[in-house]
């Protein structure tokens, strides 16, 4: 379908206005093609195109009429809207034109205001003068009021005293508040000043009260009324200046007073001063224990009037009780310090420790019956730092350590001292050698350690290594006693008496120590002996055994001196019993050939033995064999005369016997070499070994004389 020419120009003024318009037409108009070609794509659905030309139709007349419906809602609305913007604009009028006339009115008035304000500044005036006058009679009577407030306080009426004072400062106070407000500044001088007597009074009653807070555990078991007064007193201090710090606006001078901390604070003081404030203390021995007993006795006894009494005359808000435990606890803490600063002997230390660690938290102080369950001493921390419990324990460790090792010294040299005696040592009942040394040290170490082990667990396992590390350096230092004693014995084998006996008493107190050092532990599961102390105790037994070992070695080696002694003395015997005699320089070639080979062997098995080839007797043998293969009887004089340098003790029959073995000596060389010996007689050197005044030889016999002659 096509549109007209009139159409179009009607149309034109709307498409150009409202292009979206034709839009959605264009829009409309495809998509009711799409759906009727959807729809009437069959030749049999032409048949129904009536009926769906009448239900569009009667749509578009529904929606025309909603349209129609909805524009003149539209309309109507623009119409109310457009009626009330008149009414507006009429009403906007007739107030600016109001306003223009208040306007006009105000500015005449304005002339009339300004003559009000004298009016104003002699109002104010007034007012000042009508507070002054209504206070001149308080003022008047300012001084008169100091003066019987100050006999009040001299009679102890500390109550009414109270009230003449507040009285007297809220009149001051309201005087400088006013004051404070008008800018006047100037002037609060000379009300101070004229409110001087307030500080007298001020400080004569804060005089008072805090004497009668120092003196508090004495009043309220005598006369608690007066530190009911003073409690009183303090808690209307406080709530004045509780509603001055609310205010904000003007602090009077002296406020905050502060009044209920320097309460506590007086309190706290009162109770330090009494107990850890005085003069130096004895803090050893008996002192400390009885200053100790004090402070204990003290604690609990002060603490019972604070929880039954004096937590009756205060507001519960003081927590007093807590505050005065806390008090004792802290200053007792800071008393204990400075007592542990100093050098305390080993006594005071386990004093202290145990009273810290044990007596303070027992049922004998904090933990008494008669405090709980209100003092409980587990909320107020440790009483000393577990920092200061270890330094503490370590100092008396190390005082420990000073008196075992000054114990153990002295034990030492006792042990040794007896070493001297002209008695063997002591046997038990099996008769083994021993002495009471092992007894001793192990006692003393053991009670050492069950000392500490009443403190705590830490103390006695440091005590227990100090124990071992005392013993292992006493195990040392027993060595090198042992060791010098083997060298004095060397070199006096008498002195000790009973040297071999007491070696074998060391050998059993070291056996005796070994057993009983794991006796030591606190701890029966952990006895193990430590390597270091087993290496110590292995060191002594070697060394005990050494010298032992030593000391029987030193008595063969003189059994061996005295055996070769004895066989050298036996051959030469035999060789002087004059059984063989020379007849010819073979024969003496066999015998010197003979004696030289006996001697070597016996030379030989003697060295085997471990005697030194010096301290051997044989060499006799080899310079007589020397003397016998002599080849040159000239020259026997010289070598008799070294023989018997070398050999002092051989006599004239000695050489004679010597000679006749050889079987070529002339009388007259006989002669010559006897004369020769008795010109040149040999003395015995010091620590010389007789060899031949041991050996007798036969008498020589007598020659049968016929003639007058000499015999030979």
């Amino acid at each position: 379908m096509g549109m007209s020419a009139k159409d179009e120009r009607c149309a034109s003024p709307t498409d150009e206005e409202w292009p979206e318009v034709e839009k959605a037409e264009k829009l409309a108009r495809g998509a009711a093609l799409k759906w009727a070609s959807g729809v009437f794509y069959r030749p049999e659905k032409l048949e129904g195109l009536g009926h769906y030309r009448n239900r569009e139709t009667q749509r578009n007349s529904s929606i025309q009429s909603r349209l129609k419906s909805t524009v003149q809602s539209y309309l109507e609305g623009v119409s109310t809207g457009l009626e009330q913007l008149r009414s507006a604009v009429q009403e906007v009028q007739s107030v600016c034109q109001d306003m223009g006339a208040a306007r006009w009115a105000l500015l005449d008035c304005a002339d009339r205001f300004q003559g009000l304000q004298q009016m104003r500044a002699l109002m104010a005036e007034h007012v000042q003068l009508a507070s002054v006058v209504q206070v001149l009679p308080q003022l008047f009577s300012v001084h008169e009021v100091f003066s019987h407030t100050l006999q009040l306080l001299r009679g102890r009426r500390l109550l009414e005293a109270h009230a003449e004072l507040m009285m007297m400062e809220h009149l001051r106070d309201d005087i400088l508040s006013q004051l404070h407000l008008r800018g006047l500044s100037g002037a609060q001088a000379t009300v101070l000043s004229y409110f001087s007597g307030l500080q007298e009074l001020n400080e004569s009653l804060a005089k008072q009260l805090w004497g009668i807070v120092g003196s508090s555990l004495q009043l309220v078991r005598e006369d608690p009324v007066l530190f009911v007064t003073a409690v009183r007193i303090i808690e209307r201090e406080e709530k004045i200046d509780d509603t001055l710090l609310l205010d904000a606006t003007f602090l009077p001078p002296g406020r905050p007073k502060g009044w209920r901390q320097k309460f506590y604070h007086v309190l706290q003081e009162t109770i330090t001063a009494a107990h850890f404030n005085a003069v130096r203390m004895d803090a050893e021995g008996p002192g400390l224990a009885r200053h100790l007993a004090a402070l204990q006795r003290d604690i609990v006894a002060e603490l019972r009037v604070v929880k039954d009494l004096m937590v009756q005359c205060v507001p519960a808000h003081y927590n007093i009780l807590s505050v005065c435990t806390a008090t004792y606890h802290r200053a007792l803490s800071s008393h204990l310090q400075d007592i542990l600063r100093e050098d305390l002997d080993k006594q005071a230390l386990f004093l202290l420790l145990e009273w810290v660690l044990r007596m303070y938290p027992s049922p004998e102080v904090m933990g008494h019956p008669d405090l709980l369950p209100e003092v409980d001493v587990s909320s107020l921390g440790p009483l000393v730092s577990p920092e200061l419990v270890d330094q503490t324990e370590r100092k008396y460790v190390e005082k420990v350590k000073a008196s075992v090792l000054e114990w153990m010294q002295r034990t030492l040299e006792v042990e040794f001292k007896e070493w001297f005696r002209e008695e063997e040592p002591e046997m038990d009942h099996q008769g083994f050698f021993q002495s009471a040394l092992p007894v001793i040290v192990v006692q003393m170490l053991s009670e050492n350690i069950q000392v500490a082990s009443l403190i705590t667990d830490s103390l006695q396992q440091k005590v227990y290594n100090m124990a071992l590390e005392e013993l292992e350096a006493f195990l040392g230092r027993l060595r090198e006693v042992l060791v010098q004693c083997g060298k004095e014995h060397q070199k006096d084998r008498t002195v000790p008496k009973h040297y071999v006996p007491y070696l074998l008493a060391m050998l059993n107190n070291n056996l005796a120590l070994s057993s009983s050092i794991p006796s030591l532990h606190p701890n029966a599961a952990c006895r193990e002996v430590p390597a270091s102390l087993r290496a110590a105790l292995d060191k002594i037994q070697k060394k005990a055994c050494q010298l032992l070992l030593e000391e029987l070695l030193l008595d063969l080696q003189l059994l061996l001196m005295e055996s070769e002694l004895l066989v050298v003395s036996q051959y030469l015997r035999a060789l002087m019993q004059k059984k063989m005699v020379c007849k010819s320089k073979e024969e003496r070639g066999q015998l010197c050939e003979r004696l030289l080979q006996d001697a070597t062997q016996l030379r030989e098995l003697f060295c085997s033995l471990g005697l030194d080839r010096r301290q051997q007797s044989l060499e006799a043998v080899f310079a007589l064999q020397e003397l016998i293969c002599l080849k040159d009887p000239a020259l026997l004089s010289l070598e008799v005369l070294g023989f018997i340098t070398k050999y002092p003790d051989a006599s004239d029959e000695h050489i004679s016997t010597l000679l006749d073995l050889r079987g070529d000596i002339s009388k007259d060389v006989r002669h010559l070499v006897l004369e020769m010996m008795a010109q040149n007689p040999q003395p015995l050197p010091e620590g010389y070994r007789p060899i031949f005044s041991t050996i007798l030889v036969p008498a020589p016999e007598q020659p049968f004389c016929l003639r007058k002659a000499k015999c030979a």
